[in-house]
């Protein structure tokens, strides 16, 4: 996600930009800008394992997908049978 920056422009709650401002003098972040980028970087991630957790849970209730599955474990049973006993 590093790459070429671009100025934004967001308004703030005082209490958080007072608490940014603290931290920052504080040592614990480069800059204003760093906290900012790391905190947002880590809410998107956040926000993409939530929609994958809602996906993998739509899909467990989706009866095409659970029978498509059964259906693959069955056809490379024998296989997966097979390659566990090379396995030891």
């Amino acid at each position: 996600m590093r790459g070429k920056t671009k100025k934004a422009t967001f308004n703030l709650h005082t209490d958080v930009l007072d608490a940014i401002d603290e931290v920052v003098a504080q040592g614990a972040m480069a800059s204003k800008n760093a906290l900012v980028e790391q905190a947002i970087i880590k809410e998107l991630k956040e926000i993409r394992r939530q929609s994958r957790q809602a996906r993998w849970k739509e899909g467990a209730a989706d009866p095409l997908l659970i029978r498509d599955i059964k259906e693959t474990e069955e056809i490379y049973k024998s296989a997966d049978a097979e390659s566990s006993r090379g396995i030891r």
